[in-house]
């Protein structure tokens, strides 16, 4: 007999059924009595004791259906040791949740700050298995997060409908992709969709080397160019002031976005007209596909091994195509970020790629 809780925390994506489905075949397959608890809208509801006996019917048809069956929402790591407006412990709250249902395992699905909680859950105690979910891909110890790839996919089924009313225009297009922090998504959307220019948060862009890269481009007879901008893109003045700085400055900014502020530098250098496309959730959403219904399935099967083995506080990622189990305590709170020095980004260049650097 085995008792699992499962949540799921954070922003949503692609392929959170898929792996607690995989989780739960792999561990029906093979026992003779279990029972799973779904916790409503992630830790929110392991604090507040919002849960609900799942069956075999609940993970049915869910292969192919994105989101989350359970829910989500986003509870700030930094706020986990902060009592709520009601004075609860939270952290206590959890474990006496986990302590009541007499839970053999409690298994997480989310990104970097969900991950953070989780390990935080472990050291108090509890057993946990963690599953690497975000469109990001910036879970340290782990090649790739489940959710990514079709991350990607949409992201650059935007960039590929750009092409055409760009071309026939002859005008500069941005296109902004989500990533705050980290460039994987970008990065891979723009050298998918064929962009020009792609700036990331890792790489501070000088808009003087863009707009050389435009005209560059123009020069050349073509007439338009493709800009695949991360949403936390920043430029080299930004890039030099302390968080401090940045703060203040950002108190008084004008624009809706960082390809806002882009497209009016552009413009005033150029006096080439800019268009700018923001897929935003629209890279959430959607059926899984296929890359990720497969890696969460592997995923999700390998936790549920973990879980028959009483083998816990891990991460379970693939590297090298392998999957494998990483300690907890070695990931918790680490990003995975693009490093100028990467392959992928001297290739991209190689090519012709402008990074605004």
């Amino acid at each position: 007999m085995k008792r699992i809780g499962m949540l799921t925390s954070g922003g949503d994506c692609q392929a959170l059924n898929a792996a607690m489905r995989g989780v739960v075949k792999g561990l029906s397959a093979n026992l003779d009595e279990l029972e799973v608890y779904g916790f409503a809208d992630g830790y929110k509801g392991l604090i507040y004791g919002n849960y609900r006996m799942l069956t075999s019917k609940d993970f049915s048809g869910i292969l192919t259906k994105g989101g989350t069956i359970l829910g989500s929402s986003r509870q700030p790591f930094k706020m986990m040791r902060v009592p709520d407006e009601n004075g609860l412990d939270k952290v206590e709250a959890m474990k006496q949740n986990y302590y009541k249902l007499r839970l053999d395992c409690l298994v997480i699905l989310g990104g970097n700050g969900t991950q953070k909680t989780a390990n935080l859950l472990r050291e108090e105690g509890l057993n946990i298995i963690h599953l690497p979910k975000t469109i990001d891909n910036d879970i340290w110890g782990t090649d790739m997060t489940f959710g990514f790839q079709s991350a990607v996919n949409i992201a650059t089924d935007a960039i590929d409908c750009i092409h055409t009313t760009a071309a026939s225009h002859n005008r500069v297009f941005i296109v902004e992709v989500m990533g705050h922090k980290v460039g994987w998504l970008t990065l891979h959307a723009g050298i998918a969709g064929g962009a020009d220019i792609i700036l990331i948060p890792e790489i501070p862009y000088d808009i003087d080397k863009v707009v050389e890269a435009i005209e560059k481009r123009t020069k050349a007879g073509k007439g338009f160019t493709i800009l695949a901008v991360a949403e936390g893109a920043i430029s080299k003045e930004d890039a030099k002031l302390s968080k401090k700085e940045l703060k203040e400055k950002m108190k008084n900014y004008s624009y809706p976005s960082v390809s806002y502020e882009l497209a009016d530098e552009i413009l005033k250098r150029t006096g080439t007209e800019i268009r700018i496309t923001v897929p935003g959730h629209t890279q959430r959403g959607g059926t899984p596909c296929p890359y990720d219904r497969v890696l969460s399935s592997r995923l999700g099967a390998s936790a549920a091994k973990l879980i028959l083995d009483n083998d816990y506080g891990y991460m379970v990622g693939i590297v090298n195509n392998k999957v494998k189990k990483v300690p907890l305590g070695e990931v918790a709170g680490k990003l995975k970020m693009v490093s100028p020095d990467d392959q992928i980004i001297q290739e991209a260049k190689l090519m012709g790629l402008s990074f605004g650097d």
